[in-house]
């Protein structure tokens, strides 16, 4: 029997129900909450984290789960718990505010409101009590009750200097356009920003913001530029190798603590698995590595055995960095563990491939981490080839996933997000595609009837399933990262149906997010709860913009299906956020890959035929993102695509290659005209 249970018992979010028994009397954001505040005229403490946040564990067991902590909240404050990933408009919102109040974000996310949702104080973790020059709950809650209610005009003021804040931000359209100077000073700037010893971009903490490197490779497609293409190869291959790819059981955490990509921050998100597969993927398609290739298989493999429901075929959300009350317990190695588990010879080998010792590189034991030079080294004194060893370290690591999975297992966010699991769907299709896997395409078209089954209420598209419940209208993100999936659907399979969803998906993502007057999507939709702004948002962070996504996604359908009002959107996009995108061009590396596609040259090719067409493997197999294909019978593609009416078709097959709807004469020969377009 539980000692407390607060209202978040009745929740289904994972995250919430970590809260449910703290003695802390927690609400849900909700009607009910602020009414509460108003009526006993208190402040509101929002507290803002997800399930798998380590940070937001070690604040929960310091002072949620603490009778002191939990009695100045409860009497002085109406507390109310938010799952960022349920509601990630009120997380941006608040962190917004956040930054703009601190200079600094991250998780928990902890804001202090007036009833009515006005921000007075925000910081991120807070201790127990005050040290490191953080202030702590027990010194700043009394505080801070102290100032609501006897300076609240001054607390007032506050609010409303950040409101005003907040809504300053609004995008003017400008009479300029983002051009080919926009690309070079991108390119420019990361250059300027690339680690050259270790790949990636920055010092530490380093995310591996894969947008940023499908940028580099259409830039190099763009420009043929060498330095881009070598920025891609030094960054994948770094990570192949490194401590933030999971070297036995496969799939990427988070970030890594250090500039080597040696300890990572623990934590497995499903979008980094999608985001990083499609960066494989392409530069799999532009350079045929193979280590790239097993990577893709590997990362697959991990998501099927550990993030995939196989019930219903979609794909859960994240899987916590902590185990039986510390970080990174389920993936690290003590030397002793080592030598009892393999033969003699066998230990040394892998004590070598993966630099294990005595003292280790975490917390006194050892994080798995590959130096390529080292493979080959041990490749020469076992008098063995490369293949070999690398042979040899894959049956060893067979070895260690056995072991590992008697451990422990760590906490899986098992809530279903429609935004990351379109992530998932885009990717596997273009896996499946690109390496001619079927079950890699089945595996995305299961996810995606899931999703088109399970995920809408009264035709609305919702954010999160879990447990037999849909919950929270969708945000742009849900709309744009499902087109995405669509059009990557249609790219594997050929499937009229995808089309026909792609096309309702971005006539509702319009009605619902667009803003006809300026131009640009709304976070939130026009019939979502009233927040304290409607936000626009383009900046490309670990996970790209529901703009970037959309600007690029609608660039696809629009030459796909000849709609001009989507390339029209597309146009005034470009002049929404050009002032934004111009101050820090590198900052919107998604956003940007839509101009690139441009700059390089679109092209349209049609293929009308009454049966399957081998050399269509070509197209689904190349790195080339300007191409945009439509294949099939004449007669079905026809509601979709109605230029297609003048468009004849000669003998089994006919070739259209078009560019701007302005097409060359048709050919019978397909191979020729798609080897022309390579």
């Amino acid at each position: 029997m539980q000692k407390y249970t607060n209202a978040l018992i009745h929740e289904k979010s994972p995250y919430l129900l970590q809260h449910a028994h703290n003695p802390v009397n927690w609400y849900p954001w909700g009607e009910e909450a602020f009414e509460k505040a108003r009526r006993e005229n208190k402040p509101v403490f929002v507290s803002i984290g997800y399930s798998t946040c380590h940070w937001c564990h070690v604040m929960e067991k310091e002072s949620f789960e603490d009778e002191e902590v939990a009695d100045l909240l409860n009497r002085h404050f109406i507390a109310i718990k938010v799952d960022r990933e349920e509601r990630p408009d009120i997380d941006s919102i608040y962190m917004r505010v956040c930054q703009m109040m601190t200079n600094h974000g991250g998780w928990p996310l902890n804001v202090f409101l007036t009833p009515d949702q006005k921000p007075f104080y925000a910081g991120t973790y807070f201790p127990k009590n005050s040290a490191y020059n953080r202030p702590g709950m027990m010194d700043a809650l009394p505080q801070l009750a102290e100032k609501f209610l006897h300076e609240r005009s001054f607390v007032e003021k506050v609010g409303e200097q950040v409101v005003k804040g907040l809504k300053a931000s609004v995008h003017i359209p400008s009479d300029s356009t983002i051009d080919e100077a926009t690309l070079h000073q991108a390119f420019q700037q990361l250059v300027g920003q690339f680690d050259p010893v270790y790949g990636g971009f920055g010092q530490s903490p380093k995310f591996p913001m894969p947008h940023t490197l499908t940028f580099l490779l259409r830039y190099h497609r763009l420009t043929n530029n060498d330095t881009a293409l070598l920025m891609v190869e030094k960054t994948l291959d770094s990570l192949a190798s490194s401590g933030l790819y999971d070297q036995i059981g496969g799939g990427f955490a988070r970030y890594s603590t250090d500039q080597q990509w040696m300890i990572p921050h623990f934590e497995k998100m499903l979008y980094d698995q999608g985001l990083l597969l499609h960066a494989y993927i392409e530069a799999y398609q532009m350079t045929k590595k193979q280590r790239y290739r097993e990577i893709i298989e590997e990362s697959i493999t991990f998501l099927i055995r550990e993030m995939r429901d196989s019930q219903t075929g979609a794909f859960y959300s994240a899987i916590d960095a902590d185990s039986e009350g510390a970080e990174g317990t389920y993936y690290v190695w003590s030397k002793e563990e080592i030598t009892n588990l393999f033969t003699e010879e066998e230990a040394e080998f892998v004590c070598s491939a993966y630099s294990i010792t005595e003292e280790g590189n975490f917390e006194g034991k050892n994080h798995l981490h590959l130096i390529p030079t080292e493979i080959e080294e041990l490749a020469k004194r076992s008098k063995q080839s490369v293949e070999e060893t690398e042979t040899k370290l894959k049956k060893c690591n067979k070895k260690l996933l056995k072991e590992r999975q008697k451990r422990i297992y760590p906490h899986v966010d098992d809530k279903i997000l429609t935004s990351w699991n379109g992530l998932i769907i885009s990717a596997l299709a273009k896996a499946g595609r690109t390496l001619q896997n079927e079950t890699f395409t089945e595996l995305a078209e299961q996810a995606a009837l899931f999703i088109h089954e399970n995920m809408y209420e009264t035709e609305r598209l919702m954010v999160r399933y879990r447990e037999g419940e849909v919950k929270e209208k969708g945000l742009i993100d849900d709309y744009a990262f499902l087109l995405w999936a669509y059009n990557d659907l249609y790219d594997a399979t050929l499937k009229v149906d995808y089309l026909t969803k792609a096309k309702a998906l971005a006539e509702n993502m319009t009605s619902l997010f667009w803003d006809e007057d300026k131009g640009g999507f709304f976070f939130t939709g026009s019939d979502a709860e009233q927040l304290l702004v409607r936000e626009k948002e383009v900046y490309d962070g670990a996970l790209p913009s529901g703009n970037s996504v959309a600007v690029c996604q609608l660039l696809r359908l629009g030459h796909r299906t000849g709609n001009e009002k989507l390339l029209q959107m597309v146009e005034k996009m470009e002049r929404t956020f050009y002032s934004l995108i111009r101050m820090q061009a590198s900052s919107h590396t998604q956003f940007l890959q839509a101009r690139l596609e441009q700059a390089i040259g679109i092209k349209e090719m049609v293929v009308l035929t009454k049966g399957k067409v081998e050399e269509i493997q070509l197209l689904k197999t190349s790195f080339i993102p300007e191409v945009v294909w439509l294949v099939g019978n004449k007669n079905e593609l026809m509601p979709h695509a109605d230029f297609l009416e003048s468009y004849d078709q000669r003998g089994e097959s006919t070739i259209y290659v078009c560019k701007d709807f302005a097409c060359e004469r048709p050919s019978m020969e397909i191979k020729k005209a798609i080897e022309a377009v390579l």
